[in-house]
């Protein structure tokens, strides 16, 4: 589990790819202290993940938790949008991560083959390719994906030093201390540096997405309630410390960034040509790429085996349409192959956008984040108001003073206890209400453009418009139809429910 999250994570390795995101508003400064901030913040927020997960140790997370957690009134709506935004979440996700392999990959075939002109199709083709190679293994080779990701992790913490030592060692000259911690950008020209900055985070926090992965997979694991916010922690801390120790050894060794996203046309394929810069050698910089690519597909395998678990999940709940044919389980493999498939073929349309701009595509990226804080700060936020009422304290001796269904519906719809992992006491409070305010900060910013003056249609954030035509789409459906067949999710495990 701590490989699936680890791996699926990919922090150090996406760090290389989007930080000209940070880069541009924010520079090196900027860079380094919101990668500390975003690292931080996303601890906090697993700790309460964690103990969420403690307690109702299901595939279906947030929406799950949000439906136990909120009122018998509203419980079903903010449930059903709760599970529609995670789906659509972990659907960008898979198409943002395939399209980094997709990018890095022609990036290569350019450094090497110089008779090779890109055209934006090229990259949408290959990420297909990406996403039915991951689909094969998902489907025919599903029984060997738990060592598959202990295996990446290996690679993944191996891989971290075949980069790190060259970056530090090969490069002819270091970037002066001042410069990586006391440099900041506005390329954006927004108002002040420090708004620039809070713009600029998204890149960052697009490197720690996919920390929630165990979640969507404890139906299938031995001891959820305790294994399952361990290796989300674990793993947090492996990668936190491991992009850290990558951000400085590229700020420290890539000579003049601006310069490099200035006449580099992909900005994703940034961090090849640094390589190519400090080690001389386009051999060099295509082996340093490569391991890159290669842990950016594992991250997409484990992206869809987490997207088609939420995808068979809230369809088990009667939540999508077509729910009856989403929720099939091959009986051969155990796995949900209509799910995987629908999951890939979403993806697939979502890159479709690439082939008319590659710009507006990025705007997946503010996508990913929407769809998985909105969704962390509805449970998150649910619990903070329950804990400070004291819900979760309550025996069911307790229950019972109350006449009324209205007074025990405030209590709780369906009577809920703490799982063997939790935070206690005051420091559980202060935690909760630190990471709602973290979510709520970058939820803020995730809808805005990467610049001030938006001259033409590419430099939109087109994340706002998906979010808004997905949300519009639900509640559409939830109004004409999943009212009536919509009513929470399935119990089918021991969440510690009295």
């Amino acid at each position: 589990m701590t490989g699936l999250s680890a791996g699926l994570m990919c922090t150090w390795e996406s760090i290389l790819v989007v930080f000209a995101i940070g880069f541009r508003n924010g520079g090196p400064a900027g860079l380094l202290y919101g990668l500390t901030l975003v690292w931080l913040g996303n601890l906090s927020v697993f700790m309460v993940i964690g103990e969420l997960s403690s307690a109702i140790p299901t595939a279906g997370g947030q929406y799950h938790w949000v439906s136990l957690l909120a009122p018998r009134s509203s419980k079903n709506f903010f449930s059903y949008m709760t599970g529609w935004l995670t789906v659509i979440g972990w659907i960008a996700a898979l198409t943002s991560t395939a399209f980094f392999v997709s990018d890095l990959t022609l990036s290569l075939v350019e450094l090497n083959v110089s008779q090779y002109s890109r055209e934006l199709w090229h990259a949408t083709l290959l990420l297909w390719g990406t996403l039915l190679l991951c689909v094969f293994i998902n489907i025919f080779v599903s029984g060997a994906l738990p060592t598959i990701e202990v295996v990446v992790l290996i690679i993944h913490i191996l891989g971290f030093f075949g980069i790190l030592v060259p970056l530090v060692y090969l490069t002819s000259s270091h970037n002066a201390a001042k410069e990586v911690f006391k440099t900041f950008n506005n390329f954006g020209g927004w108002q002040s540096r420090a708004l620039a900055f809070f713009v600029g985070l998204q890149g960052n926090a697009l490197a720690f997405v996919g920390t929630d992965s165990p979640v969507h997979m404890s139906e299938e694991v031995r001891n959820a309630s305790v294994d399952v916010p361990r290796s989300m922690l674990l793993s947090l801390i492996i990668n936190g410390c491991l992009s850290i120790g990558m951000m400085l050894a590229v700020l420290f060794s890539a000579g003049d960034i601006a310069q490099i996203l200035e006449t580099n046309a992909s900005p994703v394929s940034a961090a090849m040509v640094i390589f190519e810069r400090v080690t001389g050698s386009k051999t060099g910089a295509t082996v340093m790429t490569s391991i890159i690519v290669v842990l950016e597909f594992c991250s997409a395998m484990g992206c869809l085996a987490a997207a088609s678990r939420m995808t068979w999940s809230f369809a088990r709940d009667r939540g999508l349409p077509f729910s009856r044919v989403l929720s099939m389980i091959d009986k051969r493999t155990t796995i949900p192959v209509v799910s995987i498939l629908v999951a890939t073929g979403f993806s697939a349309l979502l890159a479709l956008i690439n082939i008319g701009n590659s710009v507006a595509f990025n705007g997946t990226i503010s996508l990913v984040l929407e769809g998985f804080y909105i969704s962390y700060f509805l449970a998150i936020g649910l619990l903070l108001w329950r804990r400070l009422r004291g819900d979760m304290d309550k025996t069911n001796t307790s229950l019972t003073a109350f006449s009324s269904s209205a007074a025990q519906d405030e209590i709780y719809d369906r009577k809920l206890t703490w799982g063997p992992w939790r935070i206690r006491g005051t420091f559980g409070v202060v935690n909760n209400i630190v990471a709602c305010c973290y979510l709520l900060l970058m939820v803020f910013f995730s809808f805005w453009p990467a610049q001030l003056i938006v001259s033409n249609p590419a430099d939109m954030n087109w994340a706002v418009l998906v979010t808004g035509c997905v949300a519009i789409f639900s509640v559409g459906y939830y109004l004409v139809y999943a009212r009536k067949s919509y009513k929470g999710p399935v119990v089918e495990v021991d969440p510690h429910i009295l």
